[in-house]
């Protein structure tokens, strides 16, 4: 029944004739409802980058290839029975073999010049010899140490030397930001490979000095990362009042700003790894980077391509062996930038 109300009296009449009837309503059980519909708990920021991560297969993919390259890079080299830097010319360019595998027509030894008879008949090479009979497996293990000290230690003082030089450039602003970037743009005008090998024919072809050249030509993405990142933080709330409160300049940017871009520092670093290890194999492969008979990938790789026609499992051993090694750094920074970005997180 419907009522149209003009008046008091019409309301106290609609009023009169309305009662409630116990089948008009339900009542909710809301204790149980209660039970099971529980609040999710919180978690930390790291603790959901940790989450995201392992969720990502590539990305740990990635890591478990470069944690396997490390180990056997630092184990090979020194639980092998032969010496990376020995000569023996009666085993030149012995081919792959490999117990088990080549009883199925793999990695057999008869793709070699030297074949496996008489006294190098139980003799096995996994990745076979060079031209002058010096065991390839110990020495792509110890080129890989090599190439993955120079990415490392490169990449960190790049990564403090772009850090402090973007933070200060993007916080201070005005002059000091102007003069920063012009010096920036200067040096990055000159091509990266340009500069590298005009410096390692300057100075002696050697570890340290890879080492160097990587440092003088590298900080500048990092630096100019850092500096987007500060200007986006720098006029945030928090900031604000740390300069309300008399907080100096280099307490704000290394105590409040440091933190909340750590995340992309991570990232850089990753992404930054595979393109020094890219260098530096580019290098040792021209013949300015590690000396004779220290090896690297890179200068494997330029010794085997002397005699590709002949044995070519001596150039595509170490570059299967780079490849693999900048494309598993690739996944780890990919998984990283997918784990560190808020966007991602689900819910």
């Amino acid at each position: 029944m419907s009522y149209l109300v003009k008046n008091q009296a019409d309301l106290d009449q609609y009023l009169e004739n309305y009662h409630v009837l116990d089948q008009d309503y339900e009542l909710i059980d809301i204790p149980e409802r209660l039970e099971t519909e529980k609040a999710q708990p919180a978690s930390s920021f790291m603790k959901d980058v940790w989450t995201r991560f392992i969720a990502n297969k590539g990305a740990i993919i990635g890591a478990v290839i470069i944690l396997l390259f490390i180990v056997l890079s630092l184990v090979v080299p020194m639980v092998s029975k032969f010496d990376p830097n020995a000569v023996s010319t009666a085993q030149q360019s012995m081919g792959p073999r490999v117990p088990l595998l080549e009883s199925i027509g793999l990695f057999n030894g008869k793709t070699g010049i030297v074949q496996y008879e008489g006294e190098f008949a139980n003799m096995y090479h996994y990745f076979g010899t060079d031209t002058l009979g010096r065991d390839l497996w110990v020495r792509v293990w110890s080129g890989c140490q090599i190439s993955l000290f120079v990415a490392a230690t490169a990449v960190v003082v790049n990564v403090c030397i772009g850090i402090v030089y973007g933070m200060i450039s993007g916080y201070f602003g005005g002059i000091v930001d102007s003069v920063m970037q012009r010096f920036q743009e200067i040096v990055n005008s000159i091509p990266t490979l340009v500069v590298l090998t005009l410096l390692l024919i300057v100075m002696s072809p050697g570890l340290w000095s890879i080492i160097v050249a990587l440092i003088i030509t590298s900080w500048i993405g990092m630096a100019r990362i850092t500096r987007a990142q500060v200007l986006q933080i720098k006029e945030r709330e928090f900031i604000l009042a740390s300069k309300t409160l008399g907080a100096s300049g280099f307490f704000i940017i290394f105590k409040k700003i440091l933190p909340n871009i750590f995340g992309q520092i991570i990232i850089m670093a990753m992404f930054a790894i595979p393109n020094a290890i890219f260098y530096e194999a580019f290098l040792s492969m021209v013949g300015l980077g590690i000396p004779q008979p220290q090896a690297s990938l890179g200068s494997l790789i330029n010794d085997g391509f002397k005699s590709i026609l002949v044995t070519p499992f001596q150039t595509i051993i170490p570059c299967v062996v780079l490849g693999i090694l900048m494309l598993s750094f690739n996944l780890l920074a990919d998984g990283l930038r997918d784990a560190f970005d808020p966007k991602m997180k689900e819910g």
